[in-house]
């Protein structure tokens, strides 16, 4: 058995690792920690208190996968629920479709039941209202939101900026813009599983998915041979095609580290976009696993669980620069 999960999904990993020690399913298992990040209000790019877009609404992403069956549940661009995770697995339970987005995804959570929830909180709103008062000119917050949003959409690349502005009353820990929390597993069957579950960039532009419900650009699961998930800026794990690649380069053979490597080099070919902290995280089949972040300045760190822990360990992923 093994458990993965990058930093900012630490929160949910205790349970997640329990019901794995206690032999449950290895997708449930990982949908019940994450469903316990996406309520962190801590965390501010996954379900509750995260950051908006460029109108002030929250939309979130999430993906599921069984590596037995390949099939998946995804979910883009929802509005007003608690768990995505939970949206995208039901997705996969009850639909012969993959994905679903927009006001499509939230008519099948009206009808699932699934639990609604007002995720934008009074940090989140604050945020996207220090983000309008330092970004817009006065022109355009007067007509705003009649305005031409792509005069501004350059701003939503680095939230870094803005946050560093819009949470001057929090913790340096909180001001910091976290990643899609992704999780991959093998359970006691070896069933291996992968799940993720994001608001995406920092007021991005509405209606914008990245690779978290894009299955093979920022999750895949093959218990065949293992799994992956990527996060930050998941316009280039899609345009690479990422996850599927690191999977299919262990069908091939290659080991979980030379798999990522060899991937890594397919991002640091596109010739356009910001690869820098793309985190790619994988396992295989035998419980091997790897996670290697790019072009960071800073160190990236990431979660484990094996049987015999105690408790989940944090480790440092390797840096490479591309």
């Amino acid at each position: 058995m093994l458990l993965i999960a990058n930093y900012e999904g630490r929160s949910g990993t205790e349970q997640s690792a329990k019901l794995l020690a206690q032999r449950e399913n290895g997708l449930r298992a990982i949908i019940e920690g994450i469903k316990i990040v996406e309520a962190n209000h801590d965390i501010h790019t996954v379900g509750l208190s995260s950051w908006p877009n460029m109108l002030g609404e929250l939309q979130l992403d999430a993906s599921v996968m069984d590596g037995n069956t390949r099939r998946t549940g995804a979910v883009g661009a929802l509005r007003g629920f608690k768990h995505p995770v939970e949206v995208a697995y039901s997705i996969m339970q009850e639909l012969s479709h993959e994905i679903l987005v927009g006001e499509g995804a939230e008519r099948f959570a009206r009808e699932i039941g699934a639990i609604i929830s007002k995720n934008e909180t009074e940090t989140s709103i604050k945020g996207w209202n220090n983000f309008i008062e330092t970004t817009l000119t006065h022109e355009q917050q007067k007509n705003f939101p009649n305005i031409r949003l792509l005069d501004i959409k350059n701003t939503a690349i680095d939230p870094e900026k803005i946050l560093a502005n819009s949470v001057q009353d929090q913790a340096n820990e909180q001001a910091k813009p976290f990643d899609t929390t992704v999780y991959l597993s093998i359970d006691h069957e070896k069933r291996i599983s992968s799940a993720t579950s994001t608001s995406g960039w920092a007021w991005k532009y509405p209606g914008r998915l990245g690779d978290s419900p894009i299955i093979g650009a920022g999750s895949y699961a093959d218990s065949r041979f293992g799994a992956c998930a990527c996060t930050h800026t998941g316009e280039m794990t899609i345009r690479a095609g990422t996850a599927r690649s690191v999977v299919l380069y262990l069908k091939m053979g290659l080991s979980v580290a030379d798999a990522v490597y060899e991937a890594a080099r397919d991002l640091a070919d596109l010739k356009t976009g910001y690869l820098d902290e793309v985190t790619i995280h994988a396992i295989d089949k035998e419980g091997n696993y790897k996670v290697v972040g790019l072009n960071s300045s800073e160190e990236i760190r990431y979660v484990v669980w094996k049987p015999g822990m105690l408790i989940p360990e944090i480790k440092s992923a390797e840096i490479i620069n591309l």
